[in-house]
């Protein structure tokens, strides 16, 4: 199709396979599902109109900009939109597997015994900051590489992005909340008793609540936060995702980025929003979608759009 390049047959694709489901499976747990249908075919025409016109005006700077960004644009309404979906299929949330997982693999479950083992303010800091650096990995390489050469700030949009739709989808199919189940933040959502003994009435130690990036992040939580995002840990496998970007063409920051990453893996146990098996998950989800979206990024390279087929700035091992 004139124009379309991966990231277009991404993005159609996923939103047509989400909106087929929602015509087809809908519940008394999407009560909204006619204006979410409506949305996705809008979207379907919105994009194609955005391809077709950046193709024919390549030298706008409006359709440019939006061309290059428009999936970034949507990432936290899909996101959103898995909260609102995850019922179709599950009847309920499906942590009580996921914390069995842990139970058998530790004989405890990490994302309680972690936090409580350390209940220092200045550590509590470092990890909900290591957490909170998820989102300024996604914008500064993005950025980054922006401002550097325009072909790589698309091959690494075109890449990411399919990290997270794929991401979106098992989260659509899989409903897991993480450890925020022991804590009940989910009306209507009760563990069964014997899977809450493995924590017993957990509380968060007094000693952190006044820290700066954990009051950041819960306010994140509270307010854009879809519930059974758990599994596998997007937060694992785009930090893996955006590491690997500096690896090859931000070479300058690539250890740094990957000591951050180390961290932030830690950091989803220890601020309680992902099991290790997430974390696991996370990783091996980051092992797959990485090289294969790096080919079927390179399969449909040659209609990338005008703007983007510049010739290299700079070389990427600097």
């Amino acid at each position: 199709m004139r124009g379309y390049v991966f990231i277009d047959y991404a993005t159609q694709i996923y939103i047509t396979v989400v909106g087929v489901l929602i015509l087809a499976f809908h519940n008394g747990t999407v009560p909204e599902w006619p204006w979410l249908a409506a949305a996705h075919a809008a979207g379907l025409v919105l994009i194609h109109l955005l391809v077709r016109a950046q193709a024919a005006r390549p030298a706008s700077r409006v359709l440019d900009f939006l061309r290059h960004f428009y999936p970034v644009l949507l990432y936290t309404a899909f996101y959103r939109e898995t909260g609102e979906l995850n019922r179709m299929f599950m009847p309920d949330y499906l942590d009580a597997h996921f914390i069995a997982a842990d139970q058998r693999l530790f004989g405890f479950q990490p994302s309680i015994e972690f936090m409580d083992r350390l209940p220092h303010l200045w550590i509590s800091e470092i990890f909900y900051a290591a957490y909170f650096s998820y989102y300024v990995m996604i914008a500064g390489v993005g950025l980054a590489l922006f401002v550097r050469n325009r072909r790589q700030f698309f091959h690494y949009v075109s890449v990411i992005s399919f990290m997270f739709y794929v991401c979106y989808l098992i989260y659509i199919a899989l409903p897991v909340m993480g450890p925020r189940a022991f804590f009940r933040e989910i009306d209507g959502f009760r563990l069964p008793d014997a899977i809450q003994a493995y924590a017993g009435e957990p509380t968060y130690p007094a000693a952190i609540k006044p820290g700066l990036f954990r009051q950041t992040v819960v306010w994140i939580y509270r307010h854009f936060e879809g519930p059974g995002a758990a599994f596998p840990s997007s937060h694992v496998a785009v930090a893996i995702g955006t590491a690997w970007f500096s690896f090859r063409y931000l070479r300058r920051l690539r250890w740094w980025h990957f000591g951050d990453v180390v961290l932030l893996c830690a950091s989803t146990v220890y601020c309680r929003y992902h099991y290790v098996v997430d974390v696991m998950a996370g990783m091996l989800t980051a092992a797959v979608l990485l090289p294969l979206g790096n080919w079927l990024y390179r399969h449909f390279q040659e209609g990338e759009p005008v703007a983007s087929r510049q010739p290299e700035l700079r070389q990427g091992s600097q």
